[in-house]
């Protein structure tokens, strides 16, 4: 049980060095935009500071600005000579924020949005640099009487493109599928047949296409990609699962399932998961003899929500990590530095069109609000991103901080896109809106935030148990 612990807490440990490590210099890189922008507008700057509460870190420069890191890392400010906030020395009002003409103050506020989209760019680029190791969109198996099956797809169809756009990677595919959340109608999918010299479309027909968090957008429309077969040999038995109860054993080797000869892992999965509380006959192979059991699987729920057929057995890892793509499924694409940048834009500007779209499409109801994700959800794709490398790393710390320049441009009170609402009616009618109006605008905005922290947070607890 100790053991057990001590790994728990290493776990957790792990996971905020992984937070820390990722959204920490996206909250500096912010709060820096802000500091930049304001010294260079003539704004004295009292305090920057990286995270909440007491400062363990401190030190100041030859112009009274104090720095810090601070206890608490989930976020930063940056604080200036500001009227609003308590009297101000003569000798410092003419440096103050409030004494700065309205574009100034834009200029000021809406520079760490900026910089943070800024900043995706270049973390793209870095990446583009690398070249890219991409797989082929090859269809693996299209499910019997699913929409893509009644659209014509079929097994061996390499994916193109979508929706009239070139896309044959993971990425791109991934992205472009997961545009259309929410949406219904047709998905144009080009695709090309082994041996063909030409594409042809396939429309496939949405419906509120994945609506709910967790979907797998293949599967949604029908079909599998292609993954190279793994043995259906038992690795791992999760005692007092059904597996375990109903005999089986880790070495075990499936033969026969439901009256089907079974010659991969994933045949095996989609025989098991439909059978929930179900009872099917199946024989394994075990130190040369053929075991015939009985096996009835207890139902549990997937990624999706959707209740499925579970028996608690898996493959051995070291299995699956052996199991490679043959080299005529992988493609490799290089970049020289311009077209490394290109690509980082065309990416960067891809985010933004789609955290954009999500936004609206909540408002809409045309997707689920459960697919709003808080820090933890946050910070365990951040330690799973450590865990793959650096360039996965780099790709999450970019998505993050086009997240986070988008969310800060929202015209929401107590964000920066709502001062700059406020500086832009200024603007306009030539005076600063009301104190009275500001206070009921930020009282309305903190509700807001508010409550969209509490229900992100609400949807990581509801993932974790």
């Amino acid at each position: 049980m100790a053991g057990f612990a001590h790994r728990c807490d290493m776990q957790v440990l792990h996971i905020i060095f992984a937070a820390v490590l990722v959204l920490g210099p996206l909250i500096a890189i912010h709060e820096f935009g802000h500091f930049w922008v304001a010294r260079r507008l003539g704004v004295k700057v009292l305090t920057y500071s990286i995270g909440f509460g007491p400062g363990f870190i401190k030190w100041k420069d030859k112009l009274g600005t104090s720095y810090q890191i601070a206890a608490i890392p989930l976020g930063g400010f940056v604080r200036m000579v500001d009227e609003r906030e308590g009297e101000v020395a003569a000798a410092d009002l003419p440096y103050a924020f409030t004494r700065k003409p309205f574009w100034a103050r834009m200029l000021i506020v809406a520079a760490g949005p900026a910089i943070n989209l800024l900043f995706a760019v270049l973390l793209y680029w870095v990446v583009f640099l690398q070249g890219v190791d991409t797989v082929k969109m090859v269809v693996g198996k299209v499910i019997p009487d699913s929409p893509a099956a009644m659209a014509g797809l079929v097994a061996g169809d390499e994916i193109h493109g979508v929706d009239q756009k070139q896309a044959a990677d993971w990425d791109s595919v991934n992205y472009a599928l997961i545009g259309r959340m929410g949406d219904s109608g047709a998905l144009a999918l080009s695709v090309r047949a082994p041996g063909a010299t030409a594409d042809r479309e396939v429309d496939i027909k949405l419906d509120h296409f994945l609506r709910e968090p967790g979907a797998d957008p293949f599967r949604t429309l029908g079909f599998d990609l292609y993954r190279p077969p793994i043995d259906p040999i038992i690795g791992q038995v999760l005692p007092g699962q059904a597996g375990d109860k109903q005999g089986l054993k880790v070495g075990d080797r499936f033969v026969m399932a439901d009256g089907q000869k079974i010659t991969s892992w994933q045949q095996l999965v989609d025989i098991i998961q439909p059978h929930v509380g179900t009872p099917f006959s199946a024989q394994v192979l075990r130190g040369g003899q053929v075991v015939t059991l009985t096996l009835t699987p207890h139902a549990e729920k997937d990624d999706a929500g959707h209740t499925v057929g579970k028996l608690g057995v898996g493959i051995d890892p070291a299995q699956a990590q052996a199991v490679t793509l043959p080299p005529s499924m992988m493609r490799h694409i290089s970049y020289g530095p311009v077209a490394a940048l290109g690509a980082a834009m065309d990416t960067t500007g891809h985010m933004i069109s789609f955290t954009l779209d999500s936004f609206g499409k909540m408002l809409r109801g045309l997707i689920s609000v459960s697919n709003l994700s808080g820090p933890i959800t946050i910070a365990k794709v951040a330690n799973e991103s450590v865990e793959m490398g650096w360039v996965s790393v780099l790709k999450f710390m970019a998505l993050l901080s086009v997240s986070l320049g988008v969310l800060n441009l929202l015209p929401i009170p107590v964000l920066d896109g709502g001062h700059l609402v406020y500086y832009g009616v200024e603007g306009l009618i030539g005076r600063p809106l009301s104190e009275r109006v500001q206070m009921f605008g930020l009282r309305i905005g903190i509700a807001l935030m508010g409550s969209l922290m509490l229900l992100a947070i609400f949807n990581d607890l509801s993932r974790v148990f």
